[in-house]
């Protein structure tokens, strides 16, 4: 799994298409690792890291430094820019890099800001490259039950419990230790600790402090230690800013460089076809899953982490143009996720502890909304189908059922 091999098809289907590929995601998730990786599959190859100030000085000092590396065939060379959008003036430099270079060289563009909020700025590098985002491990990537695409989406509630055991022990050892290589890999509980600890504050006093105009890093740092608590509830940013004393536009711009920055992620409300639908509420999840200490929560988290990862890798290759929300109506019916496909309900997902019996709220959204439904549950010796008036609905594992998303 260290190879990264669903990342890799990724990279494979995209860089056929465009010189110029995009890999985002959170820090230390695995991108250097998986960017060379990559350049063992070419003959001629460079890397450069803006953090290197040798790289660096040399990029600045002669822009087209690439053009000089020694060959040791024809074939096109892998050029990898990591770290590049540190660099002010990036976008129009992988602008120029791409109209003189295009069909000369391949190009591996790397980061842990978001690559992709060149849609905001007036420079833009549209049609120039794709973007695909590397994720921290999951059941889907590393479990030992695999589907292609096309077989999840023709039918997502199929299952079968073969490796159960070990499926589970995986989704233990996630829950304990982050997807994160480093502690994952590690198989300990202190590597955990000792890297969560400094993870979070390096990256809030460094990256975001050095790449935005933020000084108020101390409250900052209160919000993200407040986060785990509002796991699994639409989160109230009038409420976090009358606790940290702060506006409520600062409450908002930090929880949006938080997500710019892959600590956390947000997902919106589905409204289409809800009576009395809850409109503009969001819900945020971490990527460091172990921080949340309340035991539901913390499953709904990791169950977040694997529909979010599946939805990103889906589109990434193509697939369709899926979206991931939550429902909730003012008469407080809730069901965790809905996976949408073109602004179609595709899947309803509940989660839950233990509990045996479909939730009454997946029954009724499922009525209204006519999709095939899932409750995970944290563990259970296997899984049972039920009929909700002609509909299906699935309850199993949570570490069976996640294993099985197709990467």
């Amino acid at each position: 799994m260290e190879r990264r091999s669903a990342y890799l098809k990724i990279w494979e289907t995209l860089a056929a298409e465009k010189s110029m590929v995009f890999l985002a995601g959170p820090r230390q998730a695995g991108k250097t690792t998986l960017a060379k990786i990559i350049a063992e599959g070419f003959v001629n190859k460079l890397y450069c890291n803006w953090d290197i100030p040798d790289h660096r000085t040399r990029l600045l000092a002669d822009p087209s430094f690439f053009t000089k590396l020694t060959r040791h065939d024809p074939s096109p060379p892998l050029i990898i820019f990591d770290e590049i959008h540190k660099y002010a003036d990036w976008k129009n430099y992988l602008k120029g890099v791409y109209d003189r270079f295009d069909g000369e060289y391949q190009f591996l563009v790397t980061g842990s800001g978001r690559l992709d909020l060149y849609q905001k700025g007036g420079d833009s590098l549209a049609g120039r490259y794709l973007l695909f985002h590397l994720w921290p491990f999951t059941m889907g990537e590393v479990g030992n039950t695999t589907r292609t695409i096309d077989a999840y989406l023709s039918d997502p509630l199929f299952l079968t419990m073969e490796n159960a055991e070990e499926n589970s022990a995986t989704w233990e050892k996630l829950e304990t230790l982050s997807g994160f290589p480093e502690p994952f890999l590690s198989g300990r509980l202190p590597s955990y600790r000792r890297w969560s600890a400094g993870y979070s504050q390096s990256l809030i006093r460094e990256d975001i402090r050095e790449m935005t105009d933020i000084r108020s890093v101390t409250e900052m740092e209160t919000l993200y230690h407040i986060l785990p608590s509002k796991v699994g509830s639409p989160l109230s940013t009038s409420s976090l800013a009358k606790d940290l004393k702060v506006t409520y536009p600062t409450v908002q711009n930090w929880l949006a460089i938080f997500e710019r920055f892959f600590l956390t992620f947000s997902l919106p409300t589905w409204t289409e076809r809800i009576a009395r639908a809850i409109q503009k509420e969001r819900k945020v999840y971490l990527f460091d899953t172990p921080r949340i200490k309340d035991p539901a929560a913390r499953f709904e988290n990791m169950v977040a982490i694997e529909l979010w990862r599946a939805v990103n890798c889906w589109n990434a290759m193509g697939a369709g143009d899926f979206t991931l929300h939550f429902i909730r109506n003012k008469e407080q019916q809730e069901v965790d996720f809905l996976i949408a496909n073109e602004r179609e309900p595709f899947l309803l997902v509940e989660c839950k502890l233990a509990d045996g019996q479909p939730a009454k709220a997946l029954l009724a959204m499922q009525r209204k909304l006519r999709v095939p439904a899932v409750q995970l549950v944290r563990s259970a010796p296997g899984y049972r189908t039920y009929r909700n008036d002609d509909l299906s609905l699935l309850i199993a594992p949570a570490s069976q059922w996640c294993a099985a998303l197709p990467t």
